[in-house]
């Protein structure tokens, strides 16, 4: 039987409030939604969907120039018009907005526009563009007011010769040179698409490897991609000093060298939007780094404040804001929900893709440590190659490896991570078999569509049985 009467106000119209949002209608309450900017927040805006849909464009390049040797005849090469492409993005954009838009009309959610902030547990003050300001009065509160770009004193943002992913992803120009700061999902991904566009590309990351939170074998495969498509990359070091020059800047570097670049794209972390929106006011309770404290229900220290997404620094994905937006309000209409951290799938948009679920073989062995148990007989692990799928080879996607780390006792999955075509798709079904406990066994049992690159799964979760048929695997003692 469906709440009546309840009134839940949402700050913030992200993948995590607008979720929320509709989650709330559906189940009988009125809902509030106040946005300062853009329905959809900055995932659809400015963050995964303008991404992807650039990249998507360089993906389509990059298998056209495929195109002769897999005989297929073209009238001229492939080349890239960026003012078009950035055009395309931004009607892929729009349409979504209108999309979200559309639902909220037909689940009647109210949109107030402005910028929010809490005055009690209860009430949020909305002032907007004209400087007027209203009051929104509810049952409940969600927070869900994300992250922004950092900003660092040493690297001030002018949109021009510095920049982060927001105004690199409207460029109209391709810069001839570019330098990214961070070697992370987002500066791969914006290497991969402005390395595609012809830039030439510095990437800089302070850790020894590119995408140093993921699996080891994931970072050196990608790095060797990246080296691939020209992208000079450089680790264990960063910018030490800065310096503005009439045709651009000259960076020097902690490990004593100099960098010249027209642009300096700067991809090293976000911040939480956690000040100026009431918290301090209502007591609302923050962790040392800025994000809002919550429990496993999404329930903050103060009775009917909720908080969801990005700021409150779980896991910064917008499929997990969304996640965490229905738990939360389920939780205020009397449902009983929960979020299994340990089973939250994630995709890489490079060239090839990159998708992820659960532990890397290294957190594996350290949490086999920590019991007591000896990481090399705790643990098994499953590799596959790309190459040696039929439908890998008929496509021409060779790239990549399928990996599977089991628990040897049990048999279960820990954790999952491909590099190919398609991985952030396929990554899927290792995360559904985590979720129901499923084995490695039980997933190579299941028989797979013949060809696929699905194969590579159940290949890979053969071989952690040293049982996969398409490839040469002695058994340990053999």
């Amino acid at each position: 039987m469906k709440p009546v009467h309840l009134h839940i106000a949402i700050l913030g119209a992200g993948p995590g409030g607008y979720v929320a949002a509709i989650r709330a209608a559906q189940l009988g309450a009125r809902v509030t939604v106040i946005e300062q900017q853009t329905l959809g927040g900055v995932c659809l805006n400015w963050g995964c969907i303008p991404s992807k849909t650039l990249l998507s464009i360089i993906d389509l390049g990059e298998r056209l120039k495929q195109a002769r040797e897999m005989g297929l005849r073209l009238s001229e090469p492939p080349g890239y018009d960026l003012a078009r492409m950035v055009a395309r993005k931004n009607k892929v954009v729009s349409g979504l907005v209108k999309g979200i838009a559309t639902l909220f009309k037909a689940w009647n959610i109210e949109v107030v526009t402005g910028r929010g902030e809490l005055i009690d547990n209860k009430t949020i003050a909305v002032t907007d563009a004209t400087g007027a300001i209203s009051e929104v009065n509810a049952d409940a509160v969600v927070i869900a007011t994300g992250s922004s770009w950092p900003q660092l004193p040493q690297f001030p943002i002018d949109g021009k010769r510095i920049i982060t992913s927001k105004e690199a992803l409207d460029m109209e120009t391709v810069p001839q040179r570019m330098v990214i700061l961070g070697g992370g999902v987002e500066g791969c991904e914006c290497a991969t698409l402005f390395s595609g566009l012809g830039t030439m590309v510095t990437l800089i990351e302070l850790q020894p490897r590119v995408l140093p939170l993921e699996d080891e074998e994931v970072s050196s495969l990608m790095e060797r991609e990246l080296k691939k498509r020209s992208v000079d990359i450089k680790t264990g070091t960063t910018i030490q000093t800065l310096e503005h020059r009439t045709h651009g800047l000259a960076l020097t570097l902690t490990d004593g060298t100099t960098v010249e670049t027209d642009t300096l794209l700067i991809s090293i972390g976000r911040s939480f939007q956690s000040k100026h929106i009431g918290l301090d006011r209502v007591g609302v309770a923050l962790g040392p780094r800025g994000e809002v404290l919550v429990n496993e229900r999404m329930e903050t220290n103060v009775p009917g404040i909720y908080a969801i997404g990005d700021v409150v620094g779980k896991a910064m994905l917008a499929h997990v804001a969304s996640a965490q937006g229905k738990v939360a309000v389920e939780h205020v209409l009397g449902h009983d929900s929960a979020i299994n951290y340990d089973v939250i799938p994630a995709g890489i948009f490079t060239l090839p893709e990159v998708g992820r679920v659960g532990l890397t073989e290294r957190q594996a062995r350290e949490r086999a440590q920590l019991r007591g148990d000896n990481p090399d007989q705790a643990i098994k692990v499953g590799r596959f190659r790309y190459a040696a799928l039929g439908k890998a080879q008929a496509t021409g996607e060779t790239a990549g490896l399928f990996k599977i780390i089991a628990d040897a006792a049990t048999g279960k999955i820990l954790g999952a991570h491909l590099v190919g075509s398609h991985a952030a798709d396929l990554v899927h079904e290792v995360a559904l078999a985590m979720e129901v406990g499923a084995t490695a066994g039980q997933v190579a049992r299941m028989i797979h569509a013949h060809p696929t690159l699905a194969e590579g799964i159940m290949e890979a979760c053969e071989d952690v049985e040293a049982l996969a048929i398409h490839q040469v695997r002695k058994r340990s003692g053999a």
